[in-house]
């Protein structure tokens, strides 16, 4: 090996004491943008690729636009900026250059990559239809192309618009089918229109599955007849409280758990996971304890406001007589002054004639028994959890977590944007969960291969076919099936 890019030390002693790869699920690769506008102008033409250098410069643009008043009035908040390296230019080289993150991999001890978009995590959210389709299309062509020759170690994830189902499925198509990607990345938060509301601030969020605008069931049968994994990387940044006009910080902390947690409820609202068994869903980017809480919450909920328990709360079965004798006994004067008007006071949130076939609000969901619920999550749900994150230990607490569940936490470097200072630094740093005692080493080997190897190969066995990691996620997967 030449001494040009050897392993730090502690990078070393990782791997001396690991004896599994290490698959990276969520890694990150900075498109090269004059060859993806170059796509957009075969693709589509010099209009639409005059819209893509609009897209490039939005930032200069807003700059120009004071903070406060002004941004609301025109639906714009803090946008991100400076997020990718600078100083460490070897690392902002290595995210845009194939060949030299190839090279690197031994370096920063990862066997296996999977790359998601950089300036494609934003085409999937545009709302110019024309724009949106073409530059998915030309950042899917340009990843099969640049990333090819490198495929024994690097997965590229192609961008999947899903403003309308029709257009998923098309991409889908054409970016598995046809260039023959093997990860896609489906936009999980489409912001639409409030209908009758004529300003660009006014978006109501479409999560996919309850409530949608569309069914989006034509793209689970295509990610299932495909044989990929549904997975999102969405962010949260604009909505709600994360609408800051002045600080991109305010708007960035909890983003993608905030767009994760939506989608992910969506789904098990509207019974994706359970129409779709063979399905796996994972969620980039915002950890796993946003899981934890969604886990135990959807149970909580539910125990309470199942279709049998709701009758618990049935104002039909108020007893109005124990009620009477309950306020001659315990009743103020102002009450009894007043008991004439009972039923203005027993109304408000216990209002009679709802209708019946509406009170199962977990209907939709599939959801019979706790049991359900738990294999969800515990199996076809899949957290990316960047390197830096403590909480990840959440994950394996199975104490915690209700009929002990043990959550599919998978390593997600985010190596190539600003959360990382240096590539080197990520797998040391995913292991001090180790060395402080809060995972153990069969944990660690959960996180940074099990976990992600059933994620990529449980819909497509080969997707590590050819791969440096072939052979150990082949015997993972002989010793998973004998136990």
């Amino acid at each position: 090996m030449s001494d040009r890019f050897v392993p730090s030390a502690q990078t070393r002693g990782v791997r001396a004491r690991l004896d599994h790869p290490v698959i990276d699920s969520d890694g990150h690769l900075v498109e090269f943008l004059p060859v993806i506008r170059d796509n957009v102008v075969e693709l589509a033409g010099e209009t639409v690729a005059r819209e893509v250098d609009r897209m490039v410069h939005a930032s200069s643009l807003l700059r120009q636009v004071p903070p406060g008043d002004a941004r609301r009035a025109i639906g714009r908040t803090r946008s991100p900026w400076w997020g990718l390296p600078s100083a460490n230019t070897l690392d902002r080289a290595t995210a845009m250059l194939p060949a030299l993150l190839y090279r690197r991999l031994d370096e920063i001890g990862i066997d296996f990559a999977v790359l998601y978009p950089t300036y494609g995590l934003t085409v999937t959210a545009y709302p110019g239809d024309e724009l949106r389709r073409a530059m998915a299309r030309a950042c899917n062509t340009y990843y099969a192309q640049a990333y090819g020759p490198y495929a024994d170690r690097l997965a590229p994830v192609a961008c999947i618009p899903t403003f309308t189902p029709e257009e998923a499925v098309d991409e889908l198509e054409y970016a598995v089918g046809e260039l023959g990607l093997k990860a896609v990345m489906l936009s999980g938060a489409i912001p639409r229109p409030v209908p009758g509301v004529d300003h660009p601030a006014a978006r109501w969020i479409d999560t996919l599955g309850h409530d949608s605008a569309y069914d989006y069931t034509p793209v689970w049968e295509a990610c299932d007849r495909l044989g990929v994994a549904a997975t999102f990387h969405a962010s949260g940044q604009g909505w709600g409280t994360r609408a800051s006009t002045t600080n991109y910080m305010y708007n960035h902390i909890g983003n993608f758990a905030a767009a994760g947690e939506g989608t992910a409820r969506s789904l098990l609202f509207g019974g994706v996971p359970r129409r779709f068994p063979r399905l796996r869903f994972a969620f980039q980017e915002g950890g796993v304890a946003w899981a934890c809480s969604l886990l135990a919450d959807f149970l909580g909920h539910w125990s309470k406001r199942n279709r049998d328990a709701i009758s618990h709360y049935d104002p039909a079965r108020l007893d109005r007589a124990r009620l009477d004798a309950l306020v001659d006994e315990f009743a103020g004067d102002d009450v009894r002054a007043r008991r004439d008007r009972m039923d203005e006071a027993l109304t408000m949130l216990s209002e009679p004639g709802e209708d019946p076939a509406v009170i199962d609000e977990f209907a939709q969901s599939g959801i019979e028994r706790p049991e359900d619920v738990v294999d969800v999550f515990a199996h076809q749900f899949f957290f990316g959890c960047e390197a830096d994150d403590p909480l990840n230990a959440l994950a394996f607490a199975r104490s915690l977590h209700p009929l002990g569940a043990r959550l599919r936490a998978v390593f997600a470097s985010d190596i190539g944007h600003w959360d990382v200072p240096d590539t080197r630094d990520v797998l040391p740093e995913a292991y001090e969960l180790v060395v402080d005692g809060h995972l153990t080493e069969d944990d660690f080997a959960d996180f940074v291969f099990r976990n992600p190897a059933a994620l990529w190969s449980a819909a497509n066995p080969k997707f590590f076919a050819g791969t440096v990691v072939e052979d150990a996620v082949r015997a993972c997967d002989r010793q998973e099936g004998a136990s």
